[in-house]
Formats: structure tokens, C-alpha cells, sequence
């Protein structure tokens, strides 16, 4: 199985499919071409969140605003699956989450001329995608266009501040209904009816139709992290926040 994860609309990854079926006769699953636009972090969380649920596969990811520089390629192999995409912080988060922490092992890809210096996607990632499904995830050493390295990005989400009477976090993305995902443990809720976001006080639910239409809530989302959210409407609005930006709680 090969997935594949870009910010490309359409058709551009059917192009990518096309490099692919005419390599290798792997399923092709579509985990979503409407990623954020040039956001390869908020892509990382994502597929930190979704990539786990998969049985062992080879993953495609190009979310990636340095096409045409000089950045890498990277293939991250990670337990029984391995990742494929350009070197800018979007493979390692997911990878970590499949390998259960840092047994990975990164290799650059040796790239020749491709045929666009704008879609790499189909002339650099798809191809190599297709060749380590071919090649097997535990024989990627067999495919002469690898190279081991330790010169990649590491990047990590970042990770919250905590004290005892509240929390500062970062918004990790915002999803399609507006919720807004941030980096804070769920449990900072666990035994809270109210807390305090940005100095006012909103209720904490455990679902969203806990709360009446239209209501500014806080709960644990799906990825057990603290969500600020509105029952039918749009937490982004609400809170005033966006991908990057601080949220800070706070209690009694």
C-alpha cells in the first residue's frame, strides 16, 4: 500500500498515481490533497494523528514550499512503514509515532534532473514511493538511489509550558469545522467544569453538543489534546487564533 498526503487540489496528484501504477501494482489510498497550503508542520501533526491507524504501508507526503531549492529528499523508515517527501520538518513527527519513538533511520535520496523543478511530487517523490514499495520497507539499503544520513531536519512539535495555575500552549492546526487543536495534554481538564482562555471562562465539555448552539467551548478532542472549539460553529473565530499562535489557560 502507498499513501499519499499533499496540498495539491486537483488533478496534480493524479499525475502521481499515474507515475505509480506505472511502476508498481500497490493500492494507492488518498489521505487528503487539501492539506494547508505551504504549512509542512501543521502537515506533520496531521500525519502524526492519521499515519498510526494504517497497517504497514509506504506514505507520500509533499507538502513543500522549497520545491526546486536545494533541500532534500528524504526516505524515513520507521518500524514497518516508511515515509517519502522533502526535507522541511514533515516526516519526522509522523514517523516518530509509527517507530514508538526514535528507532528511525533517514536516508537522502540521490535525485537527478527531474523533469519540472515544480512538481517534484510526481517526478522525484512518486517514483521513489513506488520503488520502495517494490523494494520492501526492510530492504530500502537495496535501492542504490538511498543514502543513509544524520544531516535531515528533526524537527519536534513543540511542546507545552505547565505550572500550577495554567498552561501556555501553541495551536497545532485548526480543522475543516474550526476547531482549534493546540499542543496542551488533555488531562489538564480532567476534574474542570470551567477555564479560563485569554482571561475569560468557558465551559469544559466532554463533546460538542454538550453545549448549546453556538457556544465557545473547551474539550479533548479525538488526538487527546485540548480543543477550543463552537457547538455548530467556529472556534477559530471565536478565540481569535490560528496555526502558530499562542493559547494560554488558566485556573483557580
Amino acid at each position: 500500500m502507498i499513501t499519499l498526503a499533499t496540498d495539491f487540489g486537483e488533478p496534480y496528484p493524479a499525475a502521481m498515481k499515474g507515475v505509480i501504477a506505472r511502476r508498481t501494482d500497490a493500492d494507492t489510498v488518498d489521505i487528503g490533497h487539501d492539506f494547508s497550503r505551504q504549512a509542512p508542520r501543521e502537515s506533520a501533526f496531521w500525519l502524526r494523528f492519521v499515519l498510526p491507524e494504517f497497517p504497514p504501508a509506504v506514505h507520500c507526503a509533499v507538502i513543500d514550499p522549497g520545491v526546486g531549492t536545494d533541500r532534500q529528499a528524504l526516505v524515513v523508515r520507521a518500524g514497518d512503514h516508511a515515509l517519502v517527501g522533502p526535507d522541511n520538518g514533515l516526516l519526522l513527527p509522523p514517523a516518530r509515532a509509527l517507530a514508538d519513538g526514535d528507532d528511525i533511520e533517514v536516508f537522502a535520496v540521490r535525485v537527478e534532473d527531474p523533469a519540472s523543478n515544480t512538481f517534484h511530487g510526481r517526478d522525484v517523490f512518486a517514483p521513489v514511493a513506488a520503488d520502495c514499495h517494490e523494494v520492501g520497507v526492510a530492504d530500502l539499503d537495496r535501492l542504490p538511489a538511498l543514502v543513509r544520513t544524520r544531516e535531515y531536519e528533526a524537527f519536534r512539535l513543540p511542546e507545552p509550558t505547565i505550572r500550577d495555575d495554567g498552561a501556555t500552549g501553541e495551536v497545532l492546526a485548526v480543522d475543516g469545522f474550526g476547531n482549534v487543536v493546540t499542543n496542551l495534554p488533555g488531562d489538564l481538564l480532567d476534574g474542570r467544569e470551567q477555564i479560563r482562555v485569554g482571561g475569560q471562562e468557558y465551559p469544559v465539555v466532554p463533546a460538542y453538543a454538550h453545549a448549546d448552539a453556538g457556544t465557545a467551548l473547551v474539550t479533548v478532542g479525538s488526538h487527546e489534546r485540548v480543543e477550543l472549539a463552537v457547538n455548530q460553529g467556529r472556534g477559530d473565530e471565536q478565540f481569535g487564533v490560528t496555526t502558530g499562535e499562542q493559547v494560554t489557560l488558566a485556573w483557580d
